[in-house]
């Protein structure tokens, strides 16, 4: 929290005086957020320049990255587990349309978290809302979802795929994915600066996530009974689900799941900013 404090004898000079902010001061501190809005266009303008710099194929990899996901996926499932797919939808389609939404999350989470170790010296040398870490790595997901989305676009012209005007929902589908994934990388981002443990753990849940999420099967390929209902526990069901139903025409989620999937983002989401905005007062000490 800044405060200007004239001075005494020195006319219209003031000095600006850094305090901690009361307790959860910052969650609804939006417009020292907005003053700082340009620290998260220049750092993820950064992080789009560094990210495929001194690498071969360069940003190839944008495009190269979801689709051999999808492709290995579709041939262990599609061939190998011989699960059936939708009617009228190709395999790789099916899973590179759940691979695009699970990807935006994960990044969006795995980013996140790391985005106050990785600029160390920014937290520890100079004042800004913390906050704006994290937002800022939302600028390069972002970019590389859209090429992904693209690309999927693209495929459902050449195969004559048109889901109707649902398809105007996509965006709602993918700002859950993008809400679920901050409010990971708010949490886990506001510990991993004191225990770095975290940083190892989190790639582990986020594989583990991958395999238990329909990214390339769908909810009715899961039995009945405990086990269906234990899978749908995962929010991430319902979203990946409902963007493949927008884009792709695939069988709409249910109500309850759709419901169930918004509530649990918001939640997760509002709690990951209050642990960060909690613990973001002491980075500067432990990072």
């Amino acid at each position: 929290m800044t405060a200007r404090v004239p001075q005494p004898g020195r006319g219209d000079r003031s000095l600006t005086v850094i305090r901690p902010s009361r307790r959860f001061a910052n969650l609804f501190a939006f417009g020292e957020v907005w003053e700082y809005r340009e620290v998260v266009r220049r750092l993820g303008a950064r992080d789009l320049t560094l990210r495929y710099r001194q690498t071969a194929l360069g940003v190839t990899w944008v495009v190269l990255q979801p689709l051999l996901a999808a492709g290995i996926l579709s041939f262990v499932f599609g061939s190998v587990a011989n699960l059936p797919g939708p009617a009228g939808v190709p395999y790789f389609m099916f899973s590179f349309g759940g691979m695009v939404v699970f990807t935006l999350f994960s990044n969006v989470a795995n980013r996140a978290t790391f985005a106050p170790t990785a600029n160390s010296a920014l937290v520890s040398r100079t004042y800004f809302p913390r906050l704006l870490l994290p937002l800022s790595t939302l600028v390069s997901a972002v970019v590389d979802s859209l090429v992904a989305v693209a690309m999927l676009g693209v495929m459902l012209v050449i195969e004559g795929i048109w889901s109707g005007w649902v398809i105007l929902t996509a965006p709602l589908w993918m700002l859950l994915a993008v809400s679920f994934g901050l409010g990971v990388g708010f949490a886990a981002g506001a510990y991993v600066v004191r225990y770095r443990d975290v940083g190892f753990v989190l790639p582990v849940i986020l594989q583990f996530a991958l395999y238990v999420s329909p990214v390339a099967y769908t909810l009715d390929n899961v039995p009945d009974g405990f086990a269906r209902t234990l899978f749908s526990l995962n929010p991430l069901v319902g979203i990946i689900e409902g963007f493949r139903w927008a884009m792709l025409g695939t069988p709409a989620p249910s109500a309850g799941l759709v419901v169930y999937s918004v509530v649990v983002t918001l939640v997760v989401l509002v709690v990951g900013l209050v642990v960060f905005t909690e613990r973001e007062r002491k980075f500067a000490d432990v990072i």
